[in-house]
C-alpha cells in the first residue's frame, strides 16, 4: 500500500488543457458543416448574377411570391373537387366504454373501481378520456365504480348486485 502510493507520487501529473464549458453560447457546428449564404444578383462573374437564378419573366420571378397551400397552377384544387359530406361536431366528447361482465371479471368484491384503477388494467387506454358504464352482462359482487357516465340499466344492476355508482364531475 505505501509502495502505491509512493510510486503515485514520484510520476509527474500531467495537466490537462480546461476545456471551455458547453453552453448555448458555445456552441458551434463541426468543421466543414457550414458554407457562407450564396449572393445571389452580384453580377455575371459570380455565376448567378442577372436573373439571380430565377429565370425569365412569370410569376416565380417576381419578389414576393408565394404560392398557396393546395395550389395547382390554376387546376381547380383537390379540395375543392371532393365533395363535401356530413358535420364535424368539434364539441363532441368521447367516452371510454367498460360493460358490467368486463368489471365482475377482473375485480374483486369490495373493490373501488376508479378511472385510474381501469387505466392500470388495461381497460381504458387514453390518459384523460372520460368513462362511460355500459350494463352488458351480469354483476353480482358488490363493487363501488366511479365513473364520469353510467347507463339507466348498468346503474341499476350495480345497485342490485350491493354496489354503488359514483359520478365523477369532468
Amino acid at each position: 500500500m505505501a509502495k502505491a502510493k509512493e510510486r503515485n507520487e514520484a510520476e509527474p501529473r500531467l495537466e490537462q488543457p480546461m476545456k471551455p464549458k458547453l453552453n448555448l453560447s458555445t456552441l458551434q457546428p463541426p468543421k466543414g458543416r457550414t458554407r457562407p449564404k450564396k449572393r445571389v444578383g452580384r453580377g455575371q462573374g459570380s455565376g448567378t448574377g442577372k436573373t439571380a437564378g430565377r429565370g425569365h419573366k412569370g410569376q416565380k420571378s417576381r419578389s414576393g411570391y408565394s404560392r398557396k397551400r393546395g395550389f395547382e397552377g390554376g387546376q381547380m384544387p383537390l379540395q375543392r373537387r371532393v365533395p363535401k359530406r356530413g358535420f364535424h361536431n368539434p364539441f363532441r366528447v368521447d367516452y371510454a366504454v367498460v360493460n358490467l361482465d368486463t368489471l365482475a371479471e377482473r375485480f374483486e368484491a369490495g373493490t373501488e373501481v376508479t378511472p385510474d384503477l381501469l387505466r392500470e388494467h388495461g381497460l381504458v387506454r387514453r390518459g384523460k378520456q372520460r368513462v362511460k358504464i355500459l350494463a352488458r352482462g351480469d354483476l353480482a359482487k358488490a363493487l363501488t365504480v366511479h365513473a364520469h357516465k353510467f347507463s339507466g340499466k348498468a346503474a341499476e344492476k350495480l345497485a342490485a348486485g350491493g354496489g354503488q355508482a359514483v359520478v365523477l364531475e369532468s
